[in-house]
């Protein structure tokens, strides 16, 4: 009989072959997958970096960077060659300046001082444009009358037959150049021909003249004996002896500001701001030697002999104020009048001169 022996085999093991092609599709498809996360990547890295390096966008904090936008290709119908400008001779002058004088007709209410405020020029400058019809006289100017304003200050001059920019500069102590260069001129800055100027009106930027004075100079005589005299209706025989002055000045009125003319060759004295009605006082102590009317342009005026070498004129004053009467001894900061416009006025002020052994001196430079 035969005998069976039995034997344990291990238990055969099923293998599904479909299941290791699995595992390899999802190594190939996970590399492919990384492929293309890198391939955009890298596309997108590529495509921001030539955006960044747009030419025409700027590179640059500097927004002065003058090449940080460049400009686009001309486009045109014709050849660049072929394209051209003319030039523009017209230029226009910035606003509130000008080259040519003009006209302007005198209005109520105006004068001289008042005019060149408007037109931002002097006084002056418009006297000798005029002097036809002024003859340098300030006061004298009618409603209706039309007055030639400069364009600038200076001489406004009718060139004649025969000058030169050289003898004409020297004539009013002006600067040649800046006659040649004025606009309103029309001179060849490299070649100014002059010639066809003659009759033809031309701007001396600067230039300057002296005015014929319209005040004439109150006459006076100098002490004989005991007596002194100033000519006119308001003089006096005055004691030869008085107050003497502290020699320490004041301003006659509060306001020491011009409203008109300064102290020149042809106006010896100050005009100082003092509307109609402003009190003026004695500059210092002194004697009056003259108080009343004066034909010489003066109007209504006071002088005080200060009896130390100076004496003081006060013009204008307005009639019926005058305070006190020639002969009169006076002490410094005494009242004298009320200010006025009588005689050759341009206005309420007070003309306040500075006399010294018979000459004039700038007030500015005697009072503090």
């Amino acid at each position: 009989m035969s005998e069976i022996i039995k034997t344990h085999e291990a238990p055969e093991v099923e293998t599904y072959k479909g299941s290791s092609s699995s595992r390899d599709l999802k190594v190939v498809l996970s590399w492919v997958l990384t492929g293309l996360i890198v391939a955009g990547v890298t596309l997108f890295m590529l495509i921001s970096h030539n955006i960044k390096k747009d030419p025409l966008v700027a590179d640059t904090n500097d927004p002065n960077d003058a090449q940080a936008v460049p400009l686009p290709e001309l486009v045109t119908g014709q050849p660049a060659e072929g394209l051209f400008r003319t030039a523009n001779i017209k230029t226009d002058a910035p606003e509130g300046v000008r080259h040519n004088a003009v006209k302007y007709t005198v209005q109520l209410g105006d004068s001289i001082f008042v005019i060149a405020e408007k037109f931002k020029v002097t006084a002056e400058s418009i006297l000798w444009a005029n002097y036809n019809l002024l003859k340098d006289d300030p006061t004298i100017i009618i409603e209706g009358w039309k007055l030639t304003i400069p364009p600038t200050n200076g001489i406004y001059y009718k060139w004649k037959e025969g000058d030169t920019i050289e003898k004409v500069a020297e004539k009013y102590y002006a600067d040649p150049q800046k006659i040649i260069t004025w606009p309103g001129n029309l001179l060849d800055v490299s070649n100014p021909n002059t010639d066809k100027l003659a009759g033809l009106n031309v701007m001396i930027p600067g230039g300057y003249r002296e005015l014929v004075p319209w005040i004439e100079v109150l006459p006076f005589a100098p002490r004989t004996g005991v007596l002194r005299v100033v000519a006119g209706p308001g003089g006096c025989e005055a004691p030869a002896y008085g107050p003497i002055g502290s020699g320490a000045m004041i301003w006659p009125v509060w306001n020491n500001e011009l409203s008109g003319f300064g102290y020149s060759s042809y106006h010896r004295g100050v005009d100082l701001a003092a509307g109609v009605g402003t009190a003026v006082v004695a500059a210092d102590n002194g004697t009056v030697i003259y108080s009343g009317w004066n034909d010489s342009g003066y109007g209504y005026l006071v002088e005080i002999d200060h009896n130390n070498g100076y004496s003081t004129v006060y013009a204008h004053l307005s009639e019926g104020t005058l305070a006190v009467r020639c002969g009169d001894s006076i002490n410094q900061g005494q009242f004298i009048a009320l200010s006025g416009s009588t005689g050759k006025s341009t206005g309420g002020h007070l003309h306040f001169e500075v006399r010294y052994n018979g000459g004039f001196a700038n007030p500015y430079s005697v009072i503090p």
